[in-house]
C-alpha cells in the first residue's frame, strides 16, 4: 500500500491540497499539528539521504556555500532593499517574500531534478548545506525585519531552528546507520509513501488559512495564489537566465529549481505563531507552485535522459 501511495504521490498531494480548501474545519484541526509535522518531515527527508551520501554532497563546497550565500542572505537582503525604497518593507507580501527567500530548498528538490531528466547530486548539495546553514543565514535577515520581534526573539528563533534541524538529521543518522544501513529499493519506496501520506496530511492544514480566504474574499485568494506562483516561478526564471552558461546544465537546473521552491515551513516550527498567521495563505497557495513546477518548467529544464 506504501509503494503504491508513492506512485500516486503527487495526486496525494493534490487530494491533500482539496480537502484542505473543502473542508477548512478538518483543515483547522490539523493546523494545530504543523510544528510537530515539520519535525516529522525534516526526520523522513533526513532519513532518505545515506550518510555517504551526505559526505558526498558536501565536496566542492566553495561554490555551493557561494550560492547558498546569494539564495538565502543575498536575496532577501535585495528584498528588503527595494521594499524599503517603495516604503512597502512592513506588508504582509514583503514579508512572505522575505521569508521565503530567507528558507532553504524543498526536501524535494533532488526528485525533481531526477523527473527533469538531471541527475540529483547538485540539488543535494544545495539542500544539504543550506538546511546547515539557516540557523545562521536567517539572523541578519530577520534582525531588519521589525514585525519578526525583538533582536532576543530571532536570537531565540535561529536557536529554535537550529536544534530543530539537528535533532531530526541527527535521529535519522543513527536510524539509518544502526536500524536501515542498507535501504533497499522497496524499502525506499514505502518510505516515499509515508513521506507523502505525512505531508498531505501537512498540506491539509497549511490550508486552513488558505479555505478561509477562498469561502471569505475568492478575490483576495486569487491575489494571494498569482503572487505565490509570480514569486515561485519568477525566481526559478531569475535564476535561470541569471546564470546563463557559467554553469553546466546540472547545476543550473539545481540552482534554478532551488532558488523559487524554498522551505518556508520550517519557520512554522521556530516563529511565533502571531508572526506566522499572516503567511499561512502564502503557504498555503506556495503549495501549487512547488507540484506543478516539474510539469510547467520542463520545457526549460529538461535534461539530456
Amino acid at each position: 500500500m506504501l509503494a503504491r501511495i508513492a506512485g500516486l504521490g503527487p495526486w496525494v498531494l493534490v487530494a491533500g491540497l482539496v480537502v484542505g480548501l473543502t473542508l477548512p474545519g478538518l483543515a483547522h484541526i490539523v493546523r494545530g499539528w504543523l510544528p510537530g509535522l515539520v519535525v516529522v518531515l525534516l526526520f523522513l527527508a533526513s532519513l532518505r539521504i545515506a550518510p555517504a551520501q551526505v559526505a558526498g554532497s558536501l565536496s566542492d563546497m566553495r561554490r555551493a556555500f557561494g550560492v547558498v550565500g546569494v539564495l538565502q542572505l543575498g536575496v532577501p537582503l535585495a528584498i528588503l532593499a527595494v521594499a524599503h525604497l517603495f516604503g512597502i518593507e512592513q506588508t504582509d507580501m514583503v514579508l512572505a517574500l522575505v521569508v521565503m527567500a530567507a528558507a532553504p530548498s524543498i526536501s524535494g528538490s533532488p526528485n525533481m531534478s531526477l523527473m527533469l531528466g538531471h541527475s540529483p547530486e547538485q540539488a543535494m548539495r544545495l539542500l544539504v548545506l543550506g538546511t546547515a546553514c539557516l540557523s545562521f543565514t536567517v539572523v541578519p535577515v530577520f534582525l531588519l525585519m521589525p514585525q519578526l520581534g525583538t533582536v532576543e526573539t530571532i536570537i531565540w528563533t535561529a536557536f529554535k531552528l537550529f536544534v530543530t534541524i539537528g535533532a531530526s538529521t541527527l535521529a535519522a543518522m543513527v536510524v539509518r546507520r544502526f536500524l536501515l544501513p542498507d535501504l533497499s529499493a522497496n524499502a525506499r519506496q514505502s518510505l516515499d509513501g509515508v513521506s507523502a501520506t505525512v505531508l498531505a496530511v501537512f498540506v491539509v492544514g497549511l490550508m486552513e488559512a488558505a479555505a478561509r480566504v477562498l469561502f471569505s474574499d475568492p478575490l483576495a485568494m486569487l491575489g494571494w495564489l498569482v503572487f505565490a506562483c509570480a514569486a515561485n516561478f519568477g525566481m526559478q526564471l531569475a535564476a535561470y537566465f541569471a546564470l546563463g552558461r557559467s554553469m553546466l546544465p546540472e547545476a543550473r537546473t539545481a540552482v534554478s529549481l532551488v532558488a523559487g521552491n524554498r522551505n518556508i515551513a520550517l519557520f512554522l516550527v521556530s516563529l511565533p505563531p502571531d508572526v506566522t498567521a499572516p503567511l499561512l495563505v502564502f503557504i498555503g497557495c506556495y503549495q501549487i507552485p512547488m507540484y506543478l513546477t516539474p510539469l510547467v518548467m520542463r520545457p526549460l529544464y529538461r535534461g539530456p535522459h
